[in-house]
């Protein structure tokens, strides 16, 4: 198996279809930027999620929002876009879909990490008072509102 992991903006509202058996299948676009060289470039990904899996969450993706996703890559494939300059699309079936804790759908920063589970307690059974916000997805301390470290946005 070869497992990938992106992280990017979605192009468009995720899409939702059905098989000739019922099957019920989501495909998401998203682009991942990448900086090389002060040139930036786009790779655009099709990434499939069969049946009812992330259910609760695709409600809340639409076009621009940041998304992450881990999953098995496909086999890429060549083809030649409206000007005959061939391309290549990559494809990927989810196993792994989280919201990006790296910024929102209007480009800003995010300093609160979108979280599941609940802050650790001290041992009297309260929550921890720290003084910073620590975002579980990076070593680095997070930025206060308004600061954006260049190293902490992946695309």
């Amino acid at each position: 198996m070869n497992f990938v992991h992106i992280a990017g903006h979605l192009g468009a509202d995720p899409e939702v279809r059905f098989t000739s058996s019922g099957k019920k299948v989501t495909t998401l676009r998203v682009a991942c930027r990448t900086r090389k060289k002060g040139q930036d470039d786009t790779i655009w990904w099709r990434v499939t999620i069969w049946d009812e899996n992330f259910a609760n969450m695709i409600p809340h993706l639409k076009k621009g929002s940041p998304v992450m996703a881990s999953g098995e890559i496909q086999k890429p494939e060549i083809f030649n876009d409206r000007e005959g300059r061939p391309q290549i699309s990559m494809d990927m079936v989810a196993t792994h879909l989280q919201f990006s804790p790296f910024g929102k759908p209007d480009g800003t920063a995010s300093n609160q990490p979108q979280v599941a589970h609940a802050a650790p307690a001290n041992s009297l059974g309260s929550a921890s008072e720290s003084s910073a916000p620590v975002n579980p997805y990076m070593r680095a301390p997070v930025a206060s509102a308004g600061q954006t470290y260049d190293d902490e946005v992946p695309f």
